[in-house]
């Protein structure tokens, strides 16, 4: 949106009124009319900024922001995803205090490699998985044996 035409048809009608007068009025309107622009500029800019939030305040779901690219304004509407509405919650199952029932749907061959995961380690592949989520979730320092304690000591191969 340019504000130049705007600005330049105040200044014209400023001329044309101070023309009625001598030519010392006109020359008095021409320079105010040099001095207001910039004052000018920065009154519509407010009013398009105070638009623009009246306008976001109605949209629902949306924002109209003001932006300059170089000196000219810009209305920019943006409109916003609504939030994902939440997931009715389950109720326990008896003796299930505080769990959740979840449906996980794996490709056979990483079921497979979680129930091979969980015999060694002698454990359900349920618990087995709890174990691998929270693990992902709350991941551990690599050397938790650093600042613990415990030994200080490092065994293996460098190469420099």
């Amino acid at each position: 949106m340019e504000l130049s035409p705007h600005i330049a048809a105040l200044r014209a009608d400023l001329s044309a009124a101070a023309a009625v007068g001598s030519d010392e009025i006109a020359r008095a309107a021409s320079l105010l009319g040099d001095a207001l622009e910039p004052a000018l500029r920065l009154v519509l800019l407010d009013l398009l900024a105070e638009a623009a939030n009246e306008l976001s305040d109605q949209l629902p779901g949306a924002t109209v922001e003001l932006r300059l690219r170089g000196r000219e304004p810009e209305l920019v509407a943006t409109a916003h995803a609504p939030p994902p509405s939440p997931a009715p919650a389950e109720t326990p199952l008896p003796g299930e205090d505080g769990t959740t029932r979840l449906t996980l749907r794996l490709p056979e061959v990483l079921k497979t490699r979680a129930e091979a995961a969980a015999a060694l380690e002698n454990l359900s592949v349920n618990s087995w998985l709890v174990r691998a989520v929270s693990a992902a979730l709350d991941p551990r320092p690599a050397f938790p044996f650093l600042g613990t304690g415990g030994p200080r000591r490092l065994q293996g191969y460098g190469r420099a």
